[in-house]
């Protein structure tokens, strides 16, 4: 019984201790960056061509803005954000260059471990809500899945209320959206607005 009480009681202590921990390192905050961005490929038939032109994308900075929360326990913690995110990248169609722009809300939820001093690294899957995509001289549909899951993984450093990290994001899956030329209907295909994006971020706690 002794032995009971005094595991249970071990455990009570624990629990208050981790809630006090959480309560005074955790928190939430604001963020913003630039992302350089580059898409899927574009697959477009020019007339009556037999074969398709594949063109893969070049990459353009973007930027992006939201929020974020930060629960720590130890040397490890959770980091869910809420953030909007303009990416931009270019493809060269019949020899003239288009630029894709994409909006979208993104929700990265992140496992982090501090590794040393200020230093830490994370990763995790982002959920991303597609909200525009246009393609320049083209009309466009919107993409194939309004939702869609990827990766991102990185490195930081919190200086104070400040952090500053470097992420890499890879979309899963493919997410097309189906396109034709404005000026006349000679040029069609379709293009992939899956992300594969370099993330530079500031951020503030609270």
């Amino acid at each position: 019984m002794k032995v009971r009480n005094s595991i249970l009681l071990s455990a009570i202590f624990a629990l208050v201790g981790i809630s006090a921990f959480a309560q005074k390192d955790s928190g939430f905050g604001i963020k913003a960056g630039l992302n350089y961005s580059q898409n899927g490929d574009l697959i477009a038939s020019v007339g009556d061509a037999a074969e398709n032109i594949v063109q893969g994308s070049d990459g353009k900075v973007g930027y992006h803005l939201g929020v974020f929360g930060k629960l720590e326990l130890a040397r490890i913690y959770v980091r869910p954000e809420l953030v909007y995110t303009k990416t931009s990248s270019s493809y060269d169609v019949n020899g003239a260059s288009s630029k894709y722009d994409i909006s979208k809300l993104d929700v990265p939820v992140l496992l982090g471990v501090k590794v040393i001093g200020p230093l830490h690294v994370f990763a995790g899957p982002a959920f991303q809500y597609i909200l525009k995509n246009d393609l320049e001289n083209f009309s466009i549909n919107d993409a194939e899945n309004d939702f869609s899951v990827g990766l991102q993984i990185g490195a930081g450093v919190n200086l104070g209320k400040l952090g500053l990290d470097v992420r890499y994001e890879r979309g899963f899956s493919e997410n097309e959206a189906q396109f034709v030329g404005d000026n006349v209907t000679d040029i069609s295909g379709r293009v992939d607005s899956r992300p594969s994006q370099v993330i530079f971020a500031l951020s503030v706690k609270l």
